[in-house]
C-alpha cells in the first residue's frame, strides 16, 4: 500500500515538474529586448533631448531605468515599472539640471517579463561616456555690409569658437542654413522674400553647438524696397484646350478646362513651390560655381521676377498669382546653356514648370530651367558652365516657346538678374569670401 502511495506521489511530482518545466520554457524565453538611444553624440547640454526606443515581442517590457553618473554620484533620471502588455516603448528625457559641465556617464537599462535568470528577466543595457556643455558658442559676424534687395540675395560670413551643429539666418518664417567653408568660419546665403514687409524684418543669425546650446544675434542689415510689376493676362479658350490636357491626371474630378486651369494655377503651383523648398536641401557644402551666371543667348525678356498677374477669362478676373523667375524668349527650341557649373538635382516633368532642370551650385544656391522641349541631362550628373542641358519649349503652363529661368536660395526663388551681374557678384559675394 505504501509503495503504491509512493509511486503515486512520484508520478504527481513528475507531472508537476514537467508542467513547471513547460511553463518555464514558455515564460523563460532568453531573447533580450532591443534598445537604442538617440541622438548619437558625445556632447550634450541642458536642451539636449534623448529618446529611448525599446521593444520586446516575446514577454513584453516591465522596467525602464535611466541614470547619469558624475564624480561618483549616480542620479536617477527615469525609473518606472511599465504597464502589463507593453511591447514597445518610446521615452524622451533630458539631463537633470544639477548635472554640471564636464564628464558624465549615461546609462539606460530595460528589462522584460521573462522568467529567465530566476525571474529577473532578460535585460538590455546602454552606456555612453559624454561631456556636458551648457555654454553657448561665441559667434562673430565678419561680413560688414548686407545691403539686400527685396526679393534678392545676401551673404553673411561669421566665425565661431567651436564646431556648430546648426547655424543660419532666420528671416521671418524662413530659415537659411549656414555651412562651414574655412576653419572656424561659416557662410550663409539668405534672401528677402519678394512679398516680405521689409520695414518689419528683423533677421537674426542663429547658431547652436554640438551640445544644442543656442545663441541668436543680430547683424547690420539694410533692406532695399522694390516695386514689382503687375500684368493682366487673358486666358483664351484655345490656350485652355491646348494646355489643360497635360494636367487632367492631377485633377481627374474636373472636366471643364477653366476649372482645371484654376486648380493647376493655384493648388498645383503651391505644391510645386513647396517641392522646390524641399529640393533646396539637396545641396553640397562647397562652391561649385564661378563668376556670373550665363543668360540665355540672343534672348529678350518677356516677364520679370515677382510680376503679379491677374488672370482674365471671358472678361472676368478668375485668379491672381505671382510669377517667380524671368521669362526669356529666343528662337524656338533654342539650346539652353547651364548658367554655371553645378550638379543636376532634378530633370523631369514637374507641374506648371513642365520639363524642368534644377542645378545645385553648392551652399544652397540652385538654378532652374523650365518649359523645356527637350532635357539633355540626368539627375546626379555634373554639368559645366555653358554646357547645353536642353532646349526651350512650351511645356507646362507656358503660352509659347520660351525659357523660364530662376535662381533659388535654399529653395526660395530670388531675383535672377543679380546673378547675371558681375559687379553685383563681386560686391556682394566674392569680396566677402576673400
Amino acid at each position: 500500500m505504501s509503495s503504491r502511495i509512493s509511486y503515486a506521489f512520484f508520478f504527481v511530482f513528475l507531472l508537476l515538474a514537467g508542467a513547471l518545466g513547460a511553463l518555464y520554457y514558455v515564460k523563460g524565453e532568453w531573447n533580450p529586448p532591443t534598445l537604442s538611444v538617440t541622438p548619437d553624440q558625445s556632447t550634450a547640454g541642458a536642451s539636449t533631448v534623448f529618446t529611448v526606443t525599446a521593444s520586446d515581442a516575446d514577454s513584453g517590457l516591465r522596467l525602464l531605468h535611466v541614470t547619469a553618473t558624475q564624480n561618483g554620484n549616480t542620479i536617477d533620471i527615469v525609473k518606472r515599472d511599465l504597464p502589463e502588455g507593453t511591447r514597445d516603448l518610446t521615452e524622451t528625457f533630458s539631463l537633470p539640471k544639477n548635472i554640471s559641465n564636464g564628464a558624465v556617464t549615461l546609462a539606460v537599462t530595460v528589462k522584460d517579463n521573462s522568467w529567465h535568470r530566476l525571474g529577473h528577466g532578460n535585460r538590455a543595457d546602454f552606456k555612453r561616456d559624454m561631456t556636458v556643455d551648457s555654454k553657448p558658442p561665441v559667434v562673430s559676424v565678419l561680413s560688414g555690409q548686407h545691403n539686400v534687395n527685396q526679393g534678392g540675395t545676401g551673404l553673411l560670413v561669421y566665425s565661431t569658437d567651436e564646431e556648430l551643429g546648426r547655424s543660419g539666418v532666420r528671416m521671418g518664417e524662413h530659415f537659411f542654413p549656414g555651412f562651414p567653408f574655412q576653419p572656424g568660419k561659416y557662410l550663409c546665403f539668405f534672401a528677402i522674400p519678394y512679398d516680405a514687409d521689409v520695414k518689419t524684418l528683423t533677421p537674426a543669425l542663429v547658431a547652436s553647438d554640438l551640445a544644442g546650446n543656442e545663441v541668436s544675434i543680430g547683424f547690420f542689415f539694410n533692406p532695399k524696397t522694390k516695386a514689382f510689376k503687375h500684368d493682366s493676362i487673358n486666358i483664351s479658350d484655345n490656350f485652355l484646350q491646348s494646355k489643360m490636357g497635360q494636367f487632367t491626371q492631377y485633377f481627374p474630378d474636373q472636366t471643364q478646362p477653366i476649372d482645371i486651369f484654376l486648380k493647376v494655377n493655384s493648388e498645383l503651383r503651391a505644391k510645386n513651390v513647396a517641392y522646390l523648398l524641399q529640393l533646396g536641401k539637396d545641396t553640397v557644402p562647397q562652391k561649385l560655381w564661378d563668376g556670373p551666371f550665363i543668360r540665355l543667348p540672343n534672348s529678350a525678356p518677356m516677364a520679370g521676377f515677382a510680376d503679379n498677374r491677374t488672370y482674365m477669362h471671358g472678361g472676368q478676373a478668375v485668379d491672381n498669382q505671382t510669377h517667380l523667375g524671368v521669362d526669356l524668349a529666343s528662337l524656338a527650341t533654342s539650346p539652353v546653356p547651364a548658367g554655371n557649373t553645378g550638379r543636376v538635382v532634378l530633370a523631369e516633368f514637374m507641374g506648371i514648370y513642365g520639363n524642368v532642370v534644377v542645378l545645385d551650385h553648392g551652399f544652397g544656391i540652385q538654378s532652374l530651367y523650365s518649359h523645356l522641349s527637350e532635357i539633355h541631362v540626368h539627375k546626379g550628373e555634373t554639368v559645366q558652365r555653358g554646357q547645353i542641358i536642353g532646349k526651350t519649349g512650351a511645356t507646362g503652363m507656358a503660352g509659347g516657346d520660351h525659357l523660364h529661368f530662376g535662381m533659388l536660395v535654399s529653395g526660395l526663388e530670388v531675383q535672377p538678374i543679380e546673378w547675371w551681374d558681375p559687379h553685383w557678384i563681386k560686391d556682394n559675394i566674392t569680396s566677402k569670401l576673400q
